[in-house]
């Protein structure tokens, strides 16, 4: 029982984390209906930007969130207006070879930097655990999933309750509308992409200090995001929330059941299952955010 409530509770710390990188999913589709296969990329960027920080700087991979998400969200609206905007009255199929594209030049320019060697770092505070009778909870992943749970009550704070949030909610449910009373479409759009990327930016430097960075770590991040986000029901930031947390425990259910690789069965397993029953989602599609 100890061992499977230890267990439990990984989950739980590592599915905040995948939770708040889907939730940046979430937002590009929401707001842009387009759906982002370089998202993984931006992930390991991110784990990348800590890892050098640390490496070359001593900066501790959670004092660097600050850079980071100011670095991400201008990087997400570059991205935009360069190379999305151009696309987003294209067909579906277009858009979805535009950042695949993207994916492999990102993935392949680290490759290039980086070399495929796996990487780590190694924070004072690594081993670190708080006991809680017989399960003990690992501090980095701990911060890590805080973090993201922070990060999350702030967006969804931003989102409902300024200026800009409220624009963004509003061109996610009528763009024409939106339009029409006044508002930059092409602004919030912006705004959305680079709001997205910082958040998968920010969720790869919390995951750095307890997980290894190599060019490639972020297409196993992008399927489990796509899983969580259509699972949830796409475009529902709740639904990215709750179903990032259940993909989490399912993987370390899976970790403690399965042998090796096979812990991702049940995971997909799960999202396999879900789909059957509601197709829509757990808490359904929605127009918009």
């Amino acid at each position: 029982m100890w061992l499977f409530i230890q267990s439990l509770i990984s989950g739980l710390l590592n599915g905040g984390v995948y939770a708040f990188a889907a939730v940046g999913l979430t937002l590009i589709y929401g707001v842009m209906n387009i759906v982002n296969f370089a998202h993984g990329s931006f992930l390991m960027w991110g784990m990348y930007f800590a890892y050098s920080a640390f490496v070359f700087w001593g900066i501790d991979p959670y004092l660097s969130l600050i850079g980071g998400s100011i670095l991400f969200f201008l990087l997400g609206v570059g991205v935009q207006k360069l190379l999305i905007r151009p696309v987003l009255n294209a067909p579906h199929h277009i858009q979805i070879l535009l950042t695949i594209g993207l994916f492999l030049v990102m993935d392949n320019l680290a490759l290039i930097l980086f070399s495929p060697d796996y990487r780590t770092i190694k924070v004072s505070y690594a081993e670190s655990s708080i006991e809680f009778g017989s399960v003990l909870v690992n501090v980095p992943r701990l911060v890590a999933f805080l973090s993201a749970v922070i990060l999350s009550g702030v967006l969804f704070f931003f989102l409902k309750r300024t200026d800009v949030g409220k624009a963004l909610r509003a061109a996610s449910e009528e763009k024409i509308g939106t339009r029409l009373v006044g508002v930059d479409v092409n602004l919030i759009n912006a705004v959305a992409f680079g709001l997205g990327t910082a958040c998968v930016g920010m969720a790869g430097i919390v995951l750095m200090p307890f997980f290894y960075v190599s060019p490639d770590v972020g297409f196993s991040f992008v399927l489990k995001t796509f899983v969580i986000v259509v699972m949830g029901g796409m475009g529902n930031f709740l639904g990215a929330l709750v179903c990032g947390l259940i993909i989490g425990i399912a993987e370390s259910l899976g970790e403690l059941i399965l042998p090796g690789s096979a812990k991702d069965i049940l995971t997909y397993t799960v999202f396999i299952v879900v789909l059957l029953f509601k197709p829509q989602g757990v808490l359904g599609q929605r127009k918009g955010i």
